[in-house]
């Protein structure tokens, strides 16, 4: 039988290429008393007739500590318990791993963190270990470990270190899932990222609607804007310092651009009746959007300071919903000028328009993957679905099959889509949802309201 390693077995889950491992400095804990198991060259036992489709087993026990610490944010060993399960969720909710449950898991004292017990793991049917400490330095800071094993080779994969405010220790915690997630998939990680969407509340027809950002994972929510007026389809800036988004402030539906810092918010684009769908290009110079005049809908590009609109598409119809492809130099885009919603391409100066989606139904909401190799958009034709094409339109695929799903939005590593599922019904109601390339694992967002208009955010620093 075949006995691909551990990584190499979720590469081939993955149909991916491997990449790079992480290798960031780490402050590990003092050596054991106890020399770890000398690593042996014997590889995992897998069942490459039906065991490469299932989630691997992984282990992820409570990250110790040398000494509880009442930090800012918690003690230090309530901390280790709630750092190992935001990994645990990060991972399973990736749908490529099935942590053990915790009457699998055993206590890890500080010194085993760097000699598991392999004894134990390895009867506990994990083919992955995750492991970590949590210890409060006397600056304040907090310093989280996190290493990787593979159970059965008794080796160490990965290791990474974390120095954190207490307030930004989840976030320690995500890169966390990020460098395991990394390692095994050989994917861009993708968990310690935030999502900028649109909050919505009251009956349909008069919804508050605000702006709100929030990690990946629902956490740390906060709205940004007061509700009193209409904003839409909210895009963060590629150093995800400031969010372009429409809104109807003064009833005049123009472009603004938010600071997450200081909250405060400025007109893009002045003087025009209509301006909507604004994206930033990938250096973050320019703005993308559509604007109506004379009866024409068109796109435009205007720098990210402000000034004069420069006019890209001067065809009959509407042009919107443009996305630059990750080099800056295309643009996808919708249009109706065939007679019905098709997708577009275009040379980031507005020559060289070519249509490629040729299938039944219309597309809408088109969306330049990260990685440059696919693009995502709505399909409508009786429902609204999530689907994906090549750069050049082929090989259409579509991922989620509900009654009204649309507005995709890329995870940093070009393998997650988020996206807005409404209700069927009078209700309006409206949530945020996510599902992989592969189109089987699909999954709720939690908001604390209704939520629409969702756009993932970079990787961040």
């Amino acid at each position: 039988m075949f006995r691909p390693p551990l990584a190499l077995a979720l590469t081939l889950l993955l149909g991916t290429s491997a990449v790079a491992q992480q290798t960031a400095p780490v402050t590990p804990p003092p050596l054991p008393a106890t020399a770890p198991p000398a690593p042996q060259s014997q590889e995992l036992v897998v069942d490459v007739t039906g065991g490469i489709s299932a989630p691997m087993p992984i282990a992820i026990p409570a990250m110790a500590t040398p000494a509880v610490v009442n930090t800012a944010a918690k003690p230090t060993d309530v901390m280790g318990r709630e750092l190992a399960q935001i990994v645990t969720n990060d991972l399973k909710n990736s749908g490529l791993f099935n942590p053990l449950p915790p009457a699998q898991l055993r206590t890890v004292m500080f010194p085993e963190v760097t000699a598991p017990a392999f004894d134990y793991w390895g009867g506990s049917g994990a083919q992955a270990l995750v492991q970590g400490f949590v210890r409060a330095n006397g600056d304040g800071t907090l310093t989280v470990g996190c290493y990787l094993y593979d159970v059965s080779a008794r080796t160490e994969l990965a290791r990474q270190g974390f120095v954190v405010s207490p307030g930004d220790w989840r976030r320690a915690a995500h890169k966390c899932a990020d460098t395991v997630y990394a390692r095994l998939t050989g994917e861009g990680p993708y968990f310690d990222s935030r999502i900028v969407y649109v909050s919505e509340t009251g009956p349909k027809g008069r919804r508050i609607k605000r702006l709100a950002i929030m990690d990946q994972d629902g956490a740390n929510h906060r709205f940004l804007t007061n509700g009193q007026s209409i904003v839409l389809t909210p895009r963060f800036a590629p150093n995800q310092q400031s969010i372009v988004y429409m809104s109807y402030l003064n009833d005049k539906p123009s472009i603004y651009v938010y600071d997450i810092g200081s909250g405060r918010q400025r007109l893009v684009v002045s003087n025009v009746s209509l301006a909507f769908a604004p994206r930033f290009s990938p250096d973050g110079r320019s703005i993308l959007f559509s604007m109506a005049q004379s009866g024409n809908t068109d796109l435009y590009r205007v720098a990210a300071s402000g000034g004069a609109p420069q006019r890209l598409t001067n065809s009959p119809g509407i042009d919107t919903g443009g996305s630059y492809s990750p080099d800056g130099r295309r643009i996808v885009f919708e249009s109706d000028r065939s007679g019905g919603q098709q997708l577009y391409v275009m040379n980031a100066d507005g020559s060289n328009q070519q249509r490629i989606s040729f299938g039944g139904g219309r597309y809408a909401t088109p969306v330049w993957s990260p990685r440059g190799d696919l693009i995502a958009f709505t399909k409508l034709g009786g429902a609204f679905r999530i689907g994906v094409m090549n750069a050049n339109g082929g090989g259409e695929k579509l991922l989620t099959n509900s009654w009204q799903d649309e507005g995709p939005s890329w995870s940093p590593n070009g393998r997650v889509l988020t996206f807005l599922r409404s209700a069927q019904g009078s209700s309006g109601k409206a949530d945020l949802w996510s599902v992989d390339l592969t189109g089987v694992n699909e999954r709720k967002i939690p908001t604390p309201l209704d939520g629409s208009d969702p756009a993932w955010g970079p990787l961040r620093p």
